[in-house]
């Protein structure tokens, strides 16, 4: 029988720690072994750096922000349960819904619908050249600063001032609510659009503008098979919001089921006006689930 001999290899510290799952460069110095390595002294430097004298301004500022909102909102949690019995009496007054025109109200409901449709298609087509006017990356400032005031404008004025302005201009119907979520959608869609284009990667537009193409080949073809997820997903979604809006623009004459809900609301048929809100919420149910299965399609 031969001789067996054992060699034992010694393991460094660096191999420890390598086979306990420690990374090498975060071990200890060697000449001191409880003071951190560089990489750690790096990690505690950055994390160090997170906590500055202007974050805690702004973190102060922020809370003033709130404390002075919540007392000039005079909110009042309490108020809810001491009048309670008040609002329960009140909503025990919607029920039961009454039934007797829910024809005439689907009518108005599909009136409303269309006005949501085209007020956002006609918002969608305008906002796309709008937003490429307003993005940082695509646009000069002289134009990108003028174009972005025109949408803050657009978006701050609500719906229902822009319905009453628009009915003094074309009459009471539908068409005057159709002008009304036009404007202002087209403020919000160009927002939203423009703040997409600015998000792209520049690899693609970049190599479009090598081959020599010009500014629009750059914008269809390295800019909008970017955007176009995110723009589909953004009109989706705002014709959701603008059906819910079109429902009560009728109370200033633009027509749909507006106008129906404020004649109820008069009257104090609180009955009607039951069965006017679950036509409405059976309506954005319907759309909600329908937009979801064409966002999935087309995103």
């Amino acid at each position: 029988m031969g001789d067996f001999f054992i060699i034992r290899k010694t393991s460094s510290p660096a191999d420890e720690s390598s086979m306990h799952g420690y990374p090498q460069n975060l071990e200890t110095s060697s000449d001191y072994p409880n003071s951190p390595s560089p990489a750690v002294k790096e990690m505690l430097e950055a994390e160090g750096k997170r906590i500055t004298t202007v974050r805690w301004l702004y973190l102060l500022a922020a809370v003033a922000i709130l404390i002075t909102s919540y007392l000039q909102s005079e909110i009042n949690p309490l108020g809810l349960f001491q009048d309670s019995q008040n609002m329960s009496t009140y909503l025990a007054s919607y029920f039961p819904p009454d039934f007797s025109y829910w024809r005439t109200y689907l009518a108005d409901t599909l009136i409303t619908l269309s006005m949501g449709i085209w007020g956002t298609l006609l918002a969608a087509v305008v906002a796309v050249p709008i937003s490429v006017l307003a993005s940082e990356n695509i646009s000069p400032v002289w134009i990108v600063q003028p174009t972005r005031r025109i949408m803050d404008a657009m978006r701050a004025i609500d719906p229902m001032v822009f319905a009453l302005v628009f009915v003094s201009a074309v009459g009471l119907g539908p068409f005057a609510g159709v002008l009304a979520l036009f404007v202002n959608t087209t403020g919000t869609l160009g927002k939203l659009f423009s703040e997409a284009v600015e998000a792209i990667e520049p690899g693609p537009v970049e190599g479009i503008r090598a081959t020599g193409a010009g500014k629009v080949q750059e914008i269809l073809f390295g800019v909008l098979p970017q955007v176009m997820p995110l723009w589909t997903s953004f009109t989706l979604y705002r014709f959701e919001a603008n059906v819910r809006s079109a429902s009560v623009l009728g109370i200033v004459g633009a027509g749909g089921i507006g106008v129906s809900l404020y004649q109820s609301f008069g009257a104090f048929d609180y009955g009607k006006v039951c069965t006017i809100l679950l036509i409405l919420v059976a309506a954005t149910t319907l759309i909600d689930t329908l937009s979801a299965k064409v966002r999935n399609q087309l995103v």
